[in-house]
């Protein structure tokens, strides 16, 4: 499979935790564990969609903070994004015991805008890459 062929179907997974994060926007309809979970799981993929589309690699990893460096050194512009690393508590290997109550609630609505912001950034990555113009 083509990296570019990876990312989209990368990108097309993380559109799918999104599409659960929009059904679990009230704080009544799950705990925020399972909203932070979906959350991580979007912006993981999204940033290995971005990996991807440009040539890197990124291993077996969960981790956004290697994420993040990984695109760092690969040039991109992370800045914006690089608060999400708040989710990484919520990393599928970090979820099998029970979290500790956190001092706020997530705010759902903003997460999930801040969300969409990194997967249309990659979406828009890709767009580039499929043209021949962009490198991250």
């Amino acid at each position: 499979m083509m990296p570019i062929e990876q990312a989209e179907r990368l990108l097309q997974m993380a559109a799918k935790d999104i599409k659960a994060l929009d059904l679990m926007i009230l704080p009544e309809s799950v705990d925020d564990e399972i909203f932070g979970f979906h959350a991580q799981q979007a912006v993981e993929k999204s940033l290995k969609a971005w990996i991807t589309a440009i040539g890197g690699s990124y291993g077996f990893v969960h981790d956004l903070r290697v994420l993040f460096l990984t695109l760092r050194e690969l040039g991109c512009p992370i800045d914006q994004f690089r608060h999400l690393i708040l989710l990484n508590p919520f990393a599928a290997q970090l979820r099998y015991e029970p979290m500790e109550t956190v001092d706020e609630p997530i705010d759902r609505p903003v997460l999930r805008a801040q969300i969409q912001a990194v997967y249309d950034h990659v979406l828009s990555v890709l767009s580039l890459m499929e043209d021949g113009r962009g490198n991250g």
